[in-house]
């Protein structure tokens, strides 16, 4: 019997690696912010949080290791489940990244790890919302009916 489990298309094993490339991205990224909290090992200076409420990159490398790093990592195992939670986990994140890296080009400097990481967020929402991967989850779409 073919289970979520056993059996994964090519857009699932796609998806699970962006999510993996984005977990481990997330860690990275979240692990140098905080072994270098005034910018050093990411060559960041902390004059690019002038005007926010961080005196230093700590508090934002522990957020971005946990909820761009944890988390795809989390989803990334519920993916391999087919867990429903693990679908709408996973638009949240393309989202979100999208998002973040959105407003990241608008507060510092250009790099090259901006457009590659929106990417990455673009792909993992449209993944998601493809047939197979929604299957793969056991999401449903109800088509209404028209008077």
């Amino acid at each position: 019997m073919d289970t979520p489990t056993t059996r994964r298309g090519p857009t699932v094993w796609a998806l699970m690696a962006l999510l993996t490339i984005q977990g481990l991205g997330g860690l990275a990224g979240g692990a140098s912010l905080v072994a270098g909290p005034h910018g050093e090992v990411m060559h960041m200076p902390v004059s690019y949080l002038k005007g926010s409420p961080f005196p230093d990159y700590t508090i934002p490398g522990l957020a971005l290791g946990l909820i761009l790093g944890v988390w795809p990592l989390v989803t990334l195992f519920g993916m391999r489940r087919g867990a429903a939670w693990a679908w709408y986990s996973s638009f949240a994140i393309g989202c979100g990244l999208v998002i973040f890296e959105t407003v990241e080009v608008l507060i510092i400097p250009y790099n090259i790890l901006q457009p590659i990481f929106s990417t990455v967020g673009f792909l993992i929402a449209v993944f998601t919302l493809l047939p197979a991967v929604r299957r793969h989850c056991g999401i449903v779409l109800r088509r209404s009916a028209v008077a």
